[in-house]
């Protein structure tokens, strides 16, 4: 999505991202990770008598996933700037393969050296159905950082 210096974005330029399917592996790893064991999440006998009939995925790592689907250039991206607006419109669950699409909603200039590029970011699921959506922006760089740490194989 951002592959291009801050001054060269514009309003309306669109992704759609590949596919990733959500895993058991994935929620238990989550619930290790961030302490949640919300028996909603973690356990299949309580889950299956809840509204929704079985564990679901936690909507923090469907926002997570979501918005590491987006390809970047990391020379670029400077940093996540935030999140606005974030809703969870339906329940995401262990086995849906979710893509994420994002289309550039504003722009606007933070500092002479980045910009604030704010995406209007969704989540949909294998039936086209919006999981998640929000208002994502990142800061971007008006040139790309080259790295020292990037090998140059000179010596190759």
């Amino acid at each position: 999505m951002i592959y291009k210096p801050y001054g060269q974005l514009a309003v309306g330029d669109a992704t759609v991202s590949n596919g990733r399917t959500l895993t058991e592996s994935d929620v238990v790893n989550f619930c290790m990770l961030t302490g949640n064991w919300l028996e909603l999440h973690s356990n299949k006998e309580f889950a299956a008598h809840t509204r929704f009939g079985q564990r679901i995925v936690q909507g923090s790592m469907v926002f997570s996933i979501g918005n590491a689907l987006l390809p970047f250039e990391p020379s670029l991206v400077e940093a996540f700037y935030g999140v606005d607006r974030l809703r969870f419109l339906r329940p995401s669950f262990i086995g849906d393969t979710i893509w994420s699409r994002a289309e550039i909603k504003s722009l606007r200039d933070r500092g002479a050296d980045h910009g604030v590029a704010t995406l209007d970011l969704r989540v949909a699921n294998q039936r086209d159905e919006v999981v998640m959506s929000c208002d994502f922006s990142l800061l971007v760089r008006r040139t790309p950082l080259h790295s020292q740490a990037t090998p140059s194989f000179s010596d190759a």
